[in-house]
């Protein structure tokens, strides 16, 4: 008899188990040992993929969702993405209210998945009409047969990292980790990591990291909504002028704010020096870390994992672009021209 073909069923079945690398050259004058969460490796080339799948495949199983049904989600990109990812593979209709901060790259590849997109103005207040929460609300409260995903409030977004990507984490280092650093969004991937790493040992410290425009640190560390904290800001997916439910801000230790122009420059920095192509949030990430690290924070015996949430192939007509980066101020026109000048 022939050997059985060996294929997976679909892209879903790659989901997860996203592997851990040693940075080396990026965090080579820091105390510690830092490793990567690399969610690129995701089949929908983000961390979103997680919640997409666990968050449809659980409506599935309640009667909720049914092929043919529309799935509605309010998104800065990736979650867009995983969901219409899904949605092709299962057979739902997408459609995705996106803040106009997304990349033009990201909002390109979503129409290109199949989703029908509306672009919406990213600097008003959540509650106005034209935001991208209330226009998600209004569209599936139109559309019959439709499911609001509403990841900034759904518990099961929570759920979804704190059965996988915790456990992944916990496994991969042995229980050997003693830092977690990750950005906060809808608060999610921070909040159900957190939640599994505290119950496996309390001591080990979350770390979140915000956006300066960004209400969440001074709300975690206050209670206070402070509308004077709220102001624009370029990093997608990281920070919000609201406060989520999805996040779960009692297993989170501390908060570091980050700027946007640190933080372009440190993805950059990683996908030269460490071959990881890496998103505008990954920087982000390592830009809280090297802060950390520049205020003596770490020890020599600390193990530091640092979640990567998604893949440089979404950034190249923002921070991968060097006219995107002169025009907003964080880069001299003579860089690009010695940039240039070596090429050739």
């Amino acid at each position: 008899m022939p050997e059985p073909i060996k294929a997976l069923d679909n892209l879903l079945s790659l989901i997860g188990h996203t592997p851990l690398v040693k940075l080396s050259k990026t965090t080579e004058s820091f105390r510690g040992q830092f490793y990567a969460k690399v969610e690129a490796m995701n089949p929908g080339q983000s961390s979103k993929d997680r919640i997409a799948l666990h968050i449809i495949e659980t409506a599935e199983k309640e009667g909720r969702l049914k092929p043919g049904d529309t799935i509605v989600e309010t998104t800065s990109g990736n979650t867009g993405f995983s969901i219409a990812m899904v949605s092709a593979v299962r057979g739902y209709k997408c459609v995705l209210a996106v803040s106009s901060k997304s990349s033009p790259d990201k909002i390109d590849m979503l129409r290109a998945m199949g989703a029908e997109v509306h672009v919406c103005p990213a600097h008003v207040s959540a509650d106005d009409p034209r935001s991208y929460y209330e226009v998600a609300k209004r569209i599936h409260q139109e559309r019959p047969g439709s499911i609001y995903i509403n990841q900034y409030f759904n518990p099961l977004n929570i759920e979804a990292h704190f059965r996988s990507s915790g456990k992944e984490i916990w496994e991969q280092t042995s229980g050997a980790i003693t830092h977690l650093v990750a950005c906060s969004g809808t608060g999610g991937t921070i909040s159900g990591i957190g939640r599994y790493l505290k119950e496996k040992n309390p001591h080990i410290k979350i770390i979140g990291v915000d956006a300066y425009g960004s209400i969440l640190k001074k709300y975690h560390e206050t209670g206070v909504v402070d509308p004077n904290e709220i102001y624009p800001y370029r990093i997608e997916g990281l920070g919000k002028n609201l406060i989520p439910t999805a996040t779960d801000f009692s297993v989170i230790d501390q908060f570091v704010k980050v700027t946007d122009q640190e933080s372009a420059h440190m993805a950059r920095s990683i996908s030269k020096s460490e071959g990881i192509f890496v998103g505008y949030t990954s920087g982000a990430a390592l830009q809280a870390v090297k802060q950390l690290s520049e205020q003596g924070y770490f020890s020599a015996e600390d193990q530091v994992v640092v979640i990567f949430p998604d893949h440089g192939s979404r950034y190249m007509s923002k921070i991968y672009s060097d006219e995107w980066m002169i025009a907003q101020g964080f880069m001299e026109a003579e860089s690009k021209q010695v940039t240039s000048s070596l090429v050739n």
